[in-house]
C-alpha cells in the first residue's frame, strides 16, 4: 500500500458547516489537498499543539500522548486509510512501545491532533489521495450542472476560495449546490 505524507497548510471556520472547523492537508509533492471538516474541540486541539500552547491543565489529547510517554510508548505515525461513500476519513494511530508495535483506530481529526504532539508523519493512502485529493486552482467551473463533478468537501473549499476573492455572485451558486447537494 502506497502512502503519501500530508502536511497541514491551514485551519479555518468552516463556511459550509457553521460551528465547524476545516483542516486543509497538503501534499507536498503533487500539491494535492484533501480538507477535512472537524469539530471545534478537535480544531483547538490541533491549534494549540501547532502553536505549542500549554494549557494550565491537560487537554484530552495531551492527556493520551502524556500517558503514552509514561508508558514509554510512541506514536510512530498516523495514517488516514479509508474514506467511506458519504466523505467520512477513517485512520490508524501507529504506536511502537513495550508491548510491540501497535494499530489503533481513530477519527482523522483526533489522530492529527496527537500526531502534532508526537511529531510524528500524517499519511494517506494513494488511494484515499486519488478520490478526495485536488489541485487548488483545479477546475474553476461556471457552467450550469458541472458541480456535479465535485466532492461536497471540493465545494466547501471553492465556496471559500471564491469568498476570499469577493466574488459573491458565484459563492451564491457555489453555496446553492452545496444545499443541494446536502438535500439529496
Amino acid at each position: 500500500m502506497e502512502t503519501i505524507e500530508l502536511s497541514i497548510v491551514a485551519l479555518s471556520e468552516s463556511l459550509s458547516k457553521p460551528g465547524n472547523y476545516a483542516l486543509m492537508l497538503e501534499d507536498a509533492h503533487s500539491k494535492r489537498r484533501i480538507p477535512l471538516i472537524i469539530g471545534p474541540a478537535e480544531a483547538q486541539a490541533i491549534a494549540m499543539a501547532m502553536e505549542k500552547m500549554n494549557p494550565v491543565r491537560p487537554m484530552t489529547h495531551d492527556l493520551f500522548h502524556q500517558t503514552l510517554e509514561r508508558l514509554e510508548t510512541r506514536l510512530t505515525k498516523v495514517l488516514i486509510d479509508r474514506v467511506d461513500s458519504d466523505y467520512v476519513f477513517f485512520a490508524q494511530l501507529y504506536l511502537d512501545g513495550p508491548l510491540g508495535p501497535l494499530q489503533i483506530d481513530a477519527r482523522p481529526s483526533d489522530a492529527i491532533a496527537m500526531a502534532v504532539r508526537a511529531s510524528c508523519p500524517v499519511l494517506v493512502t494513494q488511494a484515499v489521495l486519488e478520490l478526495t485529493g485536488y489541485y487548488p486552482d483545479d477546475k474553476v467551473r461556471d457552467k450550469k450542472g458541472s458541480y456535479a463533478e465535485y466532492t461536497l468537501a471540493e465545494l466547501e473549499e471553492l465556496l471559500a476560495r471564491i469568498i476570499r476573492k469577493e466574488d459573491y455572485e458565484s459563492a451564491a451558486r457555489v453555496r446553492d449546490a452545496i444545499e443541494r447537494r446536502r438535500q439529496g
